[in-house]
């Protein structure tokens, strides 16, 4: 069984997209915290916007993700809203591709 680290969630959120964006959410900068202890993952978020319509949708492949790696025995995806996104949050080599 592989450590769960910090690190190994934020790689595998990095699969979990926005399906409005085509774009990760730790890229779009909406993962705000990750804690790991004994198993148990809480992760802080975010969505682009209160509205976010694929906000359930985001918010439970995130979930699904996070159970799915080895070791992990409970995983909890808080949403927040401070500090609110803006585009600034997102990965400055993505923002510079996307020509924001």
């Amino acid at each position: 069984m592989a450590t769960i680290t910090e690190d190994l969630v934020r790689k595998t959120l990095r699969s979990v997209k926005d399906p409005e964006l085509n774009l990760n959410i730790v890229d779009l900068g909406l993962v705000y915290d990750i804690a790991v202890q004994d198993g148990e993952v809480e992760v802080k978020m975010t969505l682009t916007s209160p509205g976010c319509p694929a906000g359930p949708e985001i918010m439970t492949d995130a979930e699904q993700a996070v159970r799915g790696i080895d070791g992990v025995t409970e995983a909890k995806i808080e949403l927040v809203w401070e500090p609110y996104w803006t585009p600034e949050r997102i990965d400055p080599r993505v923002r510079a591709f996307l020509g924001l």
